[in-house]
């Protein structure tokens, strides 16, 4: 099991009765729907990180040549945009 701590959280009561009731709906206890809040915050603000910092890896000229390249095949029967 992973090593655990203690965090006293304050919430406003209004919240703290939404989080229980959200739990309970989802079957798990404020406890553990708490800390998957966090932790799913803070996969999301790493993620964008991520993408910022590859962001600034692109050859942004490569990729219009790519992009505006000549060639290529017609799109098939039914495959077309509408």
């Amino acid at each position: 099991m992973a090593e655990t701590s203690t965090y006293p959280l304050r919430l406003p009561t209004s919240l703290k009765d939404e989080v229980t009731k959200v739990a309970k709906r989802d079957g798990t206890s404020v406890n553990q729907f708490i800390a998957l809040a966090v932790a799913e915050k803070i996969s999301a603000l790493e993620t964008e990180e991520f993408f910022k910092e590859r962001g600034q890896l692109a050859d942004m000229d490569e990729f219009k040549n790519i992009l505006y390249r000549d060639g290529g095949v017609a799109p098939a029967q039914g495959d077309e945009l509408p």
